[in-house]
């Protein structure tokens, strides 16, 4: 199985693996093994479209006598992808993600290589290697950004119940997993189809289940229910919110009909900030959209600047047919686009920096989600790799094998290593 793209693609794969395995079928990790493979597309932006039709096209090569399965926004994008790449079975639209294995029971019933569900108290995730499982909470957005195609392909607002969302994450807290993402293309919308809030469902997940971490993926600076920063009072809640801001210049995100000024927007990140000390804030850009001009640019490097974002998601304008933005007068030559990307890119790197260090020297709880041997000389290390509450990538050496995957131990972050744009670390408990 395998995806591309945000994170609400990711927890629908997971979701897949479990129902795949719940009914008895093995998930193979290896493409050139398996006798189904699943593919859950992109279409973000043009470059996510050519890298889906690679991965189609790469996966034919490397195991042609697989049945292939087709779904996500690319292909429900182009419902008649199956007959432009010959290889493909079968394309599941995105309406119809949730009837995905069902329609795929048959074909896999041909392949003849059904097994008994094994190890079924033990997380089909982890065996995959994750540690951190993605749950889908809402699908689709009312609003209509004028860049977006994801609106498009991916339609109205729905949430998935607050009951469904529990009992999926008891279940997985009960197969060893830690650590939870609630992800969705508009969840700061989430409920309002059900007379609910996110609020609500945050707070539910934090009083019913025993999950030790809980985090957001990509939530729009607009929606936010009243009192949601005092949910960070829980220390099981992470002090990370990835706010995508698309442009600093107001002029700019009035002609991406964006709901949010620069001015609330600074206002709920120093807000936020003041509700939690150690909160990390990361955002998307997008560089070169139509109408962009030198000062508008400017302008919003000037605000980016003093936001002192952790991160930042850099996207060169992409025109997507069907998208307003897509007939917009005024675009940009490809090689001003590029410019503006590195310079981005520098201003990047320099805030990511300055944020890590900051807290060198500082000890803090990581989940450890990678355990990875590297050769040093005649022996073997390992570097252990995961996340600090405030979404530090930390990594520290290990001189033998301890199977610390999916463990939490504490790590004090020792120096910024600028290659991996990471916090090297020493481990302070064994």
């Amino acid at each position: 199985m395998k995806t591309l793209g945000c994170r609400l693609n990711e927890a629908e794969l997971e979701n897949w693996a479990y129902r795949f395995h719940k009914d008895g079928f093995e998930i193979s990790t290896e493409t050139d093994k398996a006798d189904l493979i699943v593919i859950n597309t992109c279409a973000v932006t043009q470059e996510a479209v050519k890298k889906s039709r690679q991965l189609i096209r790469k996966t034919i090569q490397k195991n042609p006598r697989a049945k292939l399965v087709v779904c996500g926004c690319y292909g429900t994008l182009n419902p008649g992808l199956a007959e432009e790449i010959d290889g493909i079975n079968l394309l599941v639209q995105n309406q119809d993600k949730d009837l995905l294995v069902d329609l795929v029971k048959p074909i896999m019933e041909e392949c003849n290589r059904v097994v008994s569900g094994a190890d079924s108290d033990r997380s089909v995730l982890l065996r995959m290697g994750r540690q951190r499982a993605f749950i889908k909470i809402q699908d689709g957005c009312r609003h209509r950004c004028t860049f977006c195609i994801v609106t498009i392909a991916r339609g109205s607002e729905r949430s998935i119940p607050i009951r469904d969302i529990i009992e999926q994450i008891d279940r997985l807290h009960g197969e060893g997993i830690n650590e939870v993402v609630l992800a969705g293309v508009h969840i700061g919308g989430y409920g309002g189809d059900l007379g609910e809030s996110l609020d609500t469902l945050i707070r539910a997940i934090l009083s019913e289940t025993g999950i030790q971490r809980l985090r957001l993926a990509s939530l729009e600076p607009w929606n936010i229910p009243e009192g949601f920063l005092e949910l960070f009072d829980n220390q099981r809640f992470m002090p990370h919110l990835h706010l995508p801001l698309q442009s600093g210049c107001d002029r700019i995100l009035r002609r991406m009909g964006r709901r949010c000024k620069t001015s609330a927007y600074e206002r709920f990140i120093t807000d936020a900030r003041s509700a939690h000390e150690d909160m990390n804030i990361t955002t998307d850009i997008i560089a070169g959209f139509p109408g962009e001009s030198d000062c508008d640019w400017q302008e919003g490097l000037e605000f980016i600047t003093r936001m002192k974002f952790g991160d930042i998601h850099i996207f060169p304008f992409s025109p997507r047919s069907g998208t307003a933005a897509a007939a917009f007068p005024g675009r940009l030559q490809p090689e001003v686009i590029k410019s503006r990307c590195v310079e981005l890119d520098e201003l990047r790197r320099q805030m990511k920096q300055a944020f890590i260090e900051h807290y060198l020297g500082r000890t803090m709880p990581v989940v450890c989600e990678q355990d990875t041997p590297i050769n040093n000389g005649s022996e073997t290390c390992f570097l252990v790799k995961g996340y600090t509450p405030n979404f530090i990538r930390s990594s520290v050496m290990m001189d033998g094998y301890a199977a610390l995957a999916n463990q939490m131990r504490l790590m004090q972050l020792k120096h910024y290593d600028t290659a991996s744009e990471s916090a090297i670390a020493e481990m302070v408990d064994g």
